[in-house]
Order: structure tokens, then sequence, then C-alpha cells
């Protein structure tokens, strides 16, 4: 398993007053809520049963609608969408004000921030605020854990250390000798920057240079090292920017094993004994697993399938395709590796991508080739679709399966024709790295540093883009279309009437090859080869909510219903989902 260290920045961090509200960081409402006070009051009297027609509305009803609206303002968005119309009808028009969306969208992200980036014609406000909750909870609270605990681990580790130094390491610290032991790395950074304004006189002593402080300067020097500590954790803690260490997903297990292991037997003895006596800290709302050893070489791409998040495929440079239960055991179970009858591997050489649509699997790989599998056969063989040059990405649609290779061409199938080629392309002057597709149009990116558009039913390219930087990844969702390219950037596009329009790039804090990467409504997730996988709200600029480091670069990940697969950069994968 590969061990991962987990930065988690909290999505205020530019400073902005306007920031995200506590309020929709709750749990989300899954019981219905008390009516009391909603309806009418209804009088127990046997003569006086039903209400007299005169009678209006009392309680919340009662409200003017700017009032009502304001109070749904504050309920998370799940209750609004799920809860509130089976209340009444007059509620369930709550959640079809528009404006009320927008100005929560604002809530959650800032004024600073531009949400959507792209048409804000026919946006689901609803469906993005509810994924931006569901985010900002998942991913939010997920630090705020991680960091209480690697507080409290270094608390433990303070208070053994002073423990086992007794009263003679007392008196020396009240002498002003080794007052910087027992306090920690990060206070000793503090430290270094704590003595302006103090006066220091330096003798020499057996040829050493000491300081000497006198009483009151050393404990100002103290009061100000403390004040600075609570201030640091402090916004350690609101700000999510802990750097912690976790390894294949697991809990903080593994995080306070290596802790113990830099103790002698006595610490750890000590350690353990106090820590049973505390009140253990609430679950994340985020478990993370890796997924059991089985491929031998490094995974190129993942890919979430049925919708749900509970079927995971997997294709690697051992040249073989696998199929997991993520909802078996408690760490996944492998179902099936892929393969033709008489094959001893799913592909003869790399796999280098994956795509589906319904029961339909395929996966390309170096051998130029196009693998066909069923998932509803328990992924039997459905065909093998010969290419004439290595296969770098795909697409599946409904009626259509592409393939971009590296002989710089975009092939068009009919998977169900005896003859599945329908068209091949030829739209850029490299390799085609990247692609998304939809009923309409096919969006690629090419190594010559370009992006085409090609309309399916005119059968005729409409745009090309020329870009200093060549696309890896791509994301096609409503109207915008999002990609990273070579240099670690990520650029957004709109897509409106076959006219697609750059509106901007932005540097996320990746520093090589963006090799994967998710949009939807009210998510944004980016992987690179520089190891670090980024969950972001996509804004502009995007927010960045947490980052995972690796230490090796992250191929590939997929992201659906809440679920997130990483190609970990070696033979592991590792799946984020929420608790349940």
């Amino acid at each position: 398993m590969s061990e991962i260290r987990v930065n988690l920045t909290e999505a205020g961090t530019h400073d902005d007053p306007d920031g995200p509200c506590p309020d929709p960081l709750r749990p989300p409402c899954t019981d219905r809520p008390d009516l009391q006070g909603l309806l009418p009051a209804v009088s127990s009297s046997s003569t006086d049963v039903s209400p007299s027609p005169s009678a209006g509305p009392s309680g919340l009803l009662s409200l003017p609608w700017e009032i009502l609206t304001h109070i749904a303002s504050h309920l998370p968005a799940q209750c609004v969408i799920n809860v509130l119309p089976k209340v009444c009808h007059m509620l369930s028009t709550v959640g079809e004000d528009s404006t009320a969306w927008q100005l929560r969208a604002q809530r959650l992200i800032g004024s600073r921030a531009s949400f959507p980036v792209g048409p804000r014609e026919d946006f689901d406000w609803p469906t993005a605020c509810l994924e931006i909750e569901q985010l900002i909870t998942c991913w939010t609270g997920e630090g705020q854990h991680k960091a209480r605990q690697a507080r409290e681990n270094e608390e433990e580790r303070d208070r053994v250390r002073l423990q086992r130094r007794g009263p003679a390491a007392e008196e020396q610290d009240d002498a002003g000798g080794d007052e910087l032991e027992g306090v920690g790395v990060a206070a000793q950074e503090v430290a270094y920057g704590a003595n302006e304004g103090i006066e220091v006189v330096l003798e020499a002593e057996d040829g050493e240079v000491q300081p000497v402080l006198d009483g009151d300067q050393l404990a100002r020097l103290r009061i100000e090292l403390e004040d600075r500590l609570e201030d640091g954790a402090g916004e350690l803690m609101e700000d999510g920017g802990m750097a912690l260490n976790a390894n294949g997903g697991q809990d903080a297990f593994l995080h306070d094993r290596n802790d113990f292991m830099n103790q002698d037997n006595g610490e750890q003895v000590e350690m353990i004994n106090h820590r049973a006596s505390r009140s253990p800290s609430p679950p994340p709302a985020l478990e993370g697993i890796t997924l059991p050893s089985s491929h031998i070489a490094q995974v190129n791409s993942v890919l979430l399938l049925d919708g749900e998040g509970t079927i995971c495929a997997t294709a690697s440079r051992d040249w073989n395709v696998k199929l997991w239960d993520l909802q078996a055991g408690s760490n996944g179970a492998l179902l099936y590796t892929l393969g033709r009858q008489g094959d001893f591997s799913s592909h003869r050489g790399w796999v280098w991508c994956l795509a589906s649509e319904g029961p339909l699997l395929a996966s390309g790989g170096f051998d130029s080739t196009v693998r066909l599998w069923d998932l509803q056969a328990g992924g039997a063989d459905r065909g093998l679709i010969r290419t004439g040059a290595a296969v770098l990405c795909l697409s599946c649609q409904t009626d259509m399966l592409l393939a971009g290779t590296f002989d710089k061409r975009i092939n068009m199938y009919d998977t169900r024709a005896a003859e599945p080629l329908i068209k091949s392309l030829r739209l850029h002057g490299n390799a085609v790295m990247c692609l998304a597709a939809d009923d309409k149009y096919i969006i690629s990116g090419s190594k010559d540093c370009t992006v085409a558009v090609y309309d399916r039913r005119a059968g005729r390219g409409l745009k090309k883009l020329q870009l200093g930087s060549y696309l890896l990844s791509m994301s096609h969702s409503g109207s915008e279309v999002w990609a990273g390219d070579n240099r670690g950037m990520l650029h957004s596009f709109s897509m409106q009437a076959g006219t697609l329009k750059l509106l901007s790039q932005f540097d996320v804090g990746h520093t090589a090859l963006v090799t994967g990467i998710h949009r939807s409504l009210g998510s944004l997730y980016s992987c690179s080869s520089d190891g670090t996988v980024k969950v972001h709200i996509p804004c502009g600029p995007p927010r960045t909510l947490c980052t995972l480091h690796y230490q090796a670069g992250v191929h590939g990940l997929s992201a659906e219903a809440g679920v997130l697969a990483v190609a970990s950069g070696d033979v592991s994968v590792e799946i984020w989902r929420p608790r349940k």
C-alpha cells in the first residue's frame, strides 16, 4: 500500500469575509421534520373537528413569503429538495425559487468567486447546491477530524516528554537552558521568530556561544510562544492546513502507530494507557480503503461503474483489466480478471484507458486494440476492435464508441456491427490525448496543443482552438468543459450550440501533468503526476477543499455518487467514500 499525506485547506483560505456559511455543513436531514408550528393548530374538542372556512393559516405558513424562503435558506439543501415537498404544497414551492438557490450558492462559495464559470442559462441550481454542501461536509469534515487527531497526538507526545524529563529538566527550563526541548518542531519554528525585541547577551564559555536571558525576558518569551502556538493551532483547525499521514486510506491507526515507533517502550505504554481514558472523537464523514493488491504493475486507469460507485474497473500495465466489488468485505473484493477464451491476459500490452456506457465496458491499450466486455454477463468478451495504433483515450456513447489514437486519429465505431468502423477523423497534427462527447458533438485535445470540435450530425469539424500547452484529461458536463494540461493548469471552456470558447485557466497548485479530471455541477476533482489529488468547488477560481499527497505520480481518477477512486501511482487503488 502506498503511504499518502493529506493536506486540508478550507475553501475560505482567500480571506474572504463572505466565505462559506457553516450552516450547510450540518449532517443531511434524513428524518421528517417536526411539523408542530408549520400547520394550523386543531382543537381537540369533538364539537370543532373541522376548521372554519374563514380561518387563515397560522404558524410559519402565515409568515410572508420572503421570510419563509429566508428560513429555508438555512436548512440543508437535501431537506429543501426531498423533505419540504412532503410536508405541504406551499412548502414544496420554496425549493422552486431560483434566486434563493443562487444566494445559497454565493454564501457557500463566497462573493469573490464566480459560479458557475460557464453559462448560467438553464443551470440546475438546486442540484449544484446539494452537491456543494455534500462535498464540503465530506471533505472539510474529514480534514477537521484528521486535524483534531493530529493535535491530540502532538499534545500526547509533549506530555510524555515532559513526564520523562522529570523535575531536573523543569529546573533547567526555569534557568533558561534548552527551553525549546519537548515543545515540538512546530513550536521551535515559532520560537525562532519570537525573540524579536528581546535583548540577548552572548557569552563564550568552553568554546560555546549561549544566549543569556533574565527571568522577565524568559517569562515574556514563553507567554508569547504559548500565544503563538494557540493561535497557530486554531488557524490550522479552522483552515484545515494540517499535513497528516495516512496509509492506503486507513484511519489514523497507522499514523498513531508510526508515532509510537518514534518513542521507547515506556512511552508507548504511557501513551496507550492515557489514550484509553480519552473520549473518542466523532468519526469522519469519509472512509478510505485500499483495494487488495492484485495487479503486478502500475494501474493506469480506474473507472467507477453502475452509477452508484459500488463497482470499479481497473486497467494496468500488467496487461489486465479487473472488476472489483467495493461493497464486499471491509476493503472490497476482486470479482473478475477479464479475458478472452484462451488468452492469459485481458490485452497483449499496457492497458491505458477505460470507458463505459450501460452494460458495455471498453478498454484500450498499447497493443492497438479496443476490447469490449459485457458487464451484465460477468465481464464476458464482446469483441475486439483493431485500431492500427496505440489507444490513448476512449469515450463511450449510447450509439457510438470513440477512440483517440497515437496516429493522430479519432475513430468512430458501432460496436453492434460486424464491421464496427464508421469513420476515421484526422483533426489534429499529433497524438489525440483526450476526448469528451455527447449525442451532438465531439471535443478532442491533442499533443499539438489544439482543441477541436466536430459536429456529429453535420459530419464536419466546426472549430479548432490553439493553446499554449496540450491537454491530457477532459471532463464535459452540461455547458462546461474542464481540462488539465501538461503544465499543471486547469482550463475551463463553455460549450453552447457547437461553439467552444475558452473561459479561463487556473493554477490550483499542481506542478506537473494533470492526468485526470472530473467535473459535475457542484464538484471538481483533479489529479497529477506530481503525486497529488485535489478536491475543489468548481467556481472561478476553484476553491480547493482538500489535497491528497501520494509517494508516486497519480495516473487517473474516477468520481461517482460521492465516491472517489484513485490510481495512486503504483499497483494499488484507493477508494474514498461516504461513511455508512
